[in-house]
């Protein structure tokens, strides 16, 4: 390609890098430390084989089993029996909301580009910046760590519940020591099940991935089965009978009759269940005043589906520490009730409400990360992550609330609010209604809990590592602790101010609330809608505000950060100055490029309107001040958000010098620079206008920053929405992306927001185009970009050997230099190249390669009229062709054939964009 050959060292072609943009060696800050070694590790570093965890298995499955935990098997029916059905739907709704909230945000930022090694922390810390990624990070390394060891001792407490409660080492002699005693066993048995399922996860993950299977797959059969029995009760409800002493529940362990005596041989004798509420077996021993007033009923503990207990269900119990769990029917009050925390009946262990419930519930969906977490195992992570991680959270929730409905439906209200099962000999409650046995249940709950367990050891030593690996947290660091102190130098009297005027706001927002929470809302509702509307319809008063003064010390301090470190990738948008040319009447010449800014800005960013007058500052004062009003004029005309700068100078070069050179202020700077291309260059009679243009190429090349030259740009969209078409892209010499991020913006403005995005790209003579063609979809699906991807074949642009007889100069040893320098034309060029193709021509052919240097203005037309053909036959419709543009020659005597070359590369084509990058990527594959 002889138009680009010269900047083949800063701009290689995009198909010698293809392959490497597709398979992520493009790695930008921030991620190779995440993909590499330190390359002090050189030869020991190892063949890493590449991840090949799909959705199912790498999310779908860890998410799942973390969600469906502990919770659901040992604390949802004690939630639904205490909170009532409507408020356990509300909590769950609520709380499955937030995650599928959360859920929905990090699939945002996952599909932007490609997650390496680090999940959730590497996607908040590239999106926020490293101090909320650290924060953040850590947080929920903490909160993963800790969900591990309430996983772990969920396990624990179904072993020495409900399994094999003889294991126990410790045991309490009284009632009031089982809480010690439970405690000691689980740290005990904790210990020992951490340090196993350490093991599992040391040897390796794929081990914890079949074991995982395993487990889920108990799991599943436990849901089926409490399904099952949910149906079964409908015809036959299991025999669970709950004893009841008036209206109190009694703990069935100690007795296997409910009453308080019977007749065996016509004589009637006490039963156990008299033993423990009377101090001795004979009838006429003295009793508990409670058990004497009240009779001893039996009621089923599963009344079934059909029994309509739901209606007793629907409404919440809460209550203190110590409170009786009581069923709504009548009973005898004893006088003195000192004596019921003696006795053997069912209370509540802590002090229960609605925002307890919602604590002690949400950590049961907060296993949403599970897979996130594993991104750097996963296959096609940016799109593994968002669908897993939301069908298992909608999975989970029609589970959960089904559950809810199921079990208020089905189970007596005292068995709900029975949190361990005391009522039904010390069975787990929800496996009262399983089918065909409740040790499914038991085992199932069991094996949940150690494989939440394994995944939540799997995932948070992989969130520290990814944190460390950063090195944003100085004691993560196997180094040496270095702590340095630093303290502020603001005035000790404008802290106090501060600090004061701070604690007045704090005190009245307090005392608003405290009054009234929701008139408190809407009077700051009401407040806000006043101030939006004084602030957008208002009549304009110059009082000096301190909101003025707040918004000045806002926008210093920004710009003072904006300073204290380059822009990153993902931060580049194109900041423009727009170069416009005024009239002789100071009237902007082409306002379209205004309407253009307009629709690529959508009015973010920086945009600086500049222009230049020629002549002396003093003498053209008025002139500046006119010029900028007319300019103001215009960009309210076309509703271009942003500066104006206009600067007199004694030329139009050394004016757009300066303005490329100091336009903005500190980091609020241009990075890119739009103009117009110099219509009607070759008929004018001042070849200064085309020198200047060329010069301010250079001057744009110089200072690294992006050039947009707009040809025909009065034909350019005004506010008109235009219809279906497409945006062609000519991505020939890599230029960093921009040719890439220039038409999507485009598309988000609703003049552009019909227009298809198509990608093309040339093909060399060693190039496979198929795998090109294939690697570019690659990359484009990493950058999540929606565009048709075509490879143009143009070997003869380089080596095309019916054109090449022009190197037959070569053999004219009498050729004047006047026809080797000579402006060429395309005029020039196709009456050369038929002179040469005639019979009787007697040059010889040749390889165009083989040309002296001083000929290769002749390589430059010959690929300039071959691409602008292939152009013109595949983009003649387009709504907007986006080119690369060559660089102008390094000698200043080319600068003519330069405009000569460009003209006829873009000859025929309705609407123009000529792109040249500013020497650094502007887009990224990492989110």
């Amino acid at each position: 390609m002889a138009l680009f050959e010269e900047e083949m060292d800063s701009n290689p072609m995009v198909s010698s890098l293809l392959n490497k943009l597709a398979n992520y060696t493009n790695l930008t800050q921030g991620v190779r430390e995440h993909e590499e070694a330190d390359e002090d590790e050189g030869a020991k570093k190892k063949t890493v084989k590449s991840p090949q965890m799909g959705t199912f298995i790498g999310v779908y499955l860890p998410c799942l089993q973390n969600i469906l935990g502990v919770i659901l098997f040992l604390r949802m029916t004690w939630i639904v029996g205490t909170a009532g059905i409507l408020e356990s739907f509300i909590i769950v709704s609520m709380c499955c909301s937030c995650t599928m909230l959360t859920a929905i945000s990090m699939s945002a930022i996952a599909t932007n580009g490609v997650v390496p090694a680090g999940g959730s922390y590497y996607m908040i810390s590239r999106s926020l910046g490293p101090e909320f990624g650290g924060a953040v990070g850590l947080c929920f390394y903490l909160g993963t760590t800790f969900a591990g060891a309430m996983y772990i001792l969920g396990t624990i407490e179904i072993l020495l519940t409900y399994i094999v409660p003889s294991a126990a080492i410790f045991k309490a002699e009284e009632k009031a020591q089982e809480a010690d005693a439970l405690l000691n066993n689980m740290r005990v048995y904790g210990t020992c099940c951490l340090t196993l399922m350490a093991l599992v996860v040391f040897v390796g993950v794929k081990y914890v991935n079949k074991l995982a299977l395993v487990f889920l797959a108990c799991v599943v059969l436990s849901i089926l089965a409490i399904y099952a029995g949910v149906i079964k009760t409908i015809f036959e409800p299991p025999v669970f009978p709950v004893c009841l002493l008036g209206n109190r529940t009694l703990q069935n362990h100690d007795f296997d009759k409910c009453m308080k005596t019977e007749i065996i041989d016509n004589v009637t004798v006490t039963t156990k269940l008299w033993s423990l509420f009377c101090e001795g077996p004979e009838l006429n021993a003295s009793c508990n005043e409670y058990f004497s007033l009240n009779n001893v009923t039996e009621i089923q503990g599963i009344p079934g589906l059909t029994s309509g207990v739901i209606s007793e269900n629907m409404w919440g119990s809460y209550g203190p520490a110590g409170m009786l769990v009581e069923k709504a029917v009548p009973s005898v009050p004893a006088s003195v009730a000192s004596q019921d925390k003696y006795m053997p009946y069912v209370a509540n262990d802590i002090t229960t409400f609605f925002t307890l419930l919602v604590g002690i519930y949400f950590p049961s969906v907060t296993g949403i990360m599970a897979g996130s977490n594993r991104s750097g195992d996963l296959r096609d992570a940016q799109r593994s992550i968002p669908i897993g991680t939301i069908l298992a959270i909608a999975t989970t929730t029609i589970i959960y609330l089904s559950c809810v409905v199921v079990f208020g439906a089905c189970i007596e209200g005292v068995v709900l609010r029975d949190k361990f099962g005391d009522s039904v000999k010390g069975n787990l409650v929800i496996g009262t209604l399983s089918w065909p046995s409740p040790w499914v249940i038991v085992i199932g709950s069991f094996f949940s809990c150690c494989g939440a367990g394994l995944q939540s050891l799997t995932g948070a030593p992989r969130l520290l590592q990814a944190i460390a690996r950063d090195g944003i947290v100085p004691f993560l660091q196997v180094r040496t602790l270095h702590f340095n102190f630093s303290f502020s130098n603001f005035s000790l009297l404008f802290s106090v101010i501060r600090a004061l005027s701070f604690l007045g706001m704090s005190l009245c927002l307090a005392l608003m609330f405290i009054s009234s929470w929701y008139y408190a809302l809407v009077a700051m509702l009401i407040a806000g809608c006043i101030y939006k509307y004084i602030e957008y319809r208002g009549a304009e008063k110059e009082w000096g505000d301190g909101i003025r003064g707040l918004s000045l010390n806002a926008a210093r301090y920004a710009l003072i950060r904006l300073e204290e470190a380059p822009p990153h990738t993902k931060n580049w948008r194109p900041q423009l100055l727009v170069l416009l040319s005024l009239d002789s009447e100071l009237s902007v010449k082409h306002p379209r490029l205004l309407s253009f800014t307009t629709q690529l800005k959508a009015g973010k960013g920086l945009t600086i309107v500049g222009s230049v007058l020629e002549g002396t500052y003093l003498t053209r004062e008025s002139d500046a001040k006119r010029a900028e009003q007319s300019i103001k004029s215009a960009m309210a005309a076309e509703k271009t958000k942003g500066f104006c700068h206009v600067v007199v100078s004694s030329n139009l070069r050394d004016g757009f010098s300066h303005l490329i050179q100091s336009a903005g202020l500190g980091g609020m700077k241009h990075n890119s620079v739009l103009m117009a291309w110099p219509a009607n260059w070759k008929q004018s009679n001042d070849p200064q206008s085309w020198r200047n243009f060329i010069e301010t190429i250079r001057e744009t090349t110089a200072a690294h920053q992006a050039l947009l030259v707009a040809k025909n740009v009065d034909s350019f969209p005004h506010q008109e929405r235009l219809a279906e078409g497409t945006i062609d892209v000519w991505w020939i010499v890599h230029d960093g992306g921009l040719l890439m991020l220039l038409p999507f913006l485009l598309q988000q403005h609703k003049v552009w927001r019909k227009c298809k995005m198509r990608i093309f790209t040339v093909a060399q003579l060693d190039d496979n185009s198929i795998q090109m063609k294939k690697d570019l979809q690659m990359f484009l699906y990493h950058l999540r970009l929606n565009a048709e991807v075509e490879v143009v074949e143009m070997a003869q642009l380089i080596h095309d050997r019916n054109t090449a007889s022009h190197a037959a100069l070569n053999d004219n040893s009498d050729a004047t230099p006047e026809r080797v320098h000579m402006t060429w034309t395309k005029e020039k060029f196709c009456t050369e190249r038929t002179r040469n193709r005639e019979p009787n021509a007697s040059v010889a052919v040749r390889d165009l390669f083989n040309m002296k240097p001083n000929q290769s203005n002749v390589r430059c037309m010959h690929t300039a009229v071959k691409l602008n053909e292939v152009v013109v036959n595949k983009s003649q419709g387009a709504h907007l062709v986006l080119l690369n543009m060559p660089g102008p020659p390094k000698s200043r005597g080319g600068d003519e054939n330069y405009m000569e070359f460009l003209e006829v590369l873009t000859e025929g084509l309705n609407r123009v964009l000529l792109v040249r990058g500013g020497g650094r990527e502007v887009i990224t594959i990492y989110s």
